[in-house]
């Protein structure tokens, strides 16, 4: 079985930093793009930043200079570093990895994997 596992989430004052962080495990065979992304209260699941395998980044414009995503191939882990936190930050955050795993001895398959989520508050 292959899972991604989040952890980093907190309470923050406004201007703060927080690292998330993710970790693919299972019989996982490659990983292309890896991304986070948020849901804030009544609002839609939205892209926050995206990496591909070779580290080519993407963000949203609401976060582009003050977050940074990254990636440990080694680990099978992506990261987020949040600084300058602001209340409009205030989400739930998922990462999301799209992986390639071996299913049984002859089999590679392709999984699009959500994690469980983790919550990050910025107080004013």
């Amino acid at each position: 079985q292959v899972q991604l596992v989040e952890s980093g989430g907190g309470l923050v004052q406004a201007g703060g930093s927080l690292k998330l962080s993710c970790t693919a495990s299972g019989s996982i065979s490659s990983i292309n793009t890896m991304g986070w992304y948020r849901q804030a209260p009544e609002k839609q699941r939205e892209l926050v930043a995206g990496i591909t395998s070779g580290g080519s980044t993407n963000y949203a414009d609401s976060v582009n200079g003050r977050f940074t995503i990254s990636r440990d191939n080694a680990k099978n882990t992506v990261y987020l570093q949040m600084n300058s936190l602001k209340p409009e930050d205030t989400a739930v955050y998922y990462c999301n990895a799209d992986v390639m795993y071996k299913s049984g001895t002859y089999y590679v398959l392709r999984r699009v994997l959500w994690g469980q989520g983790t919550q990050v508050t910025v107080s004013s």
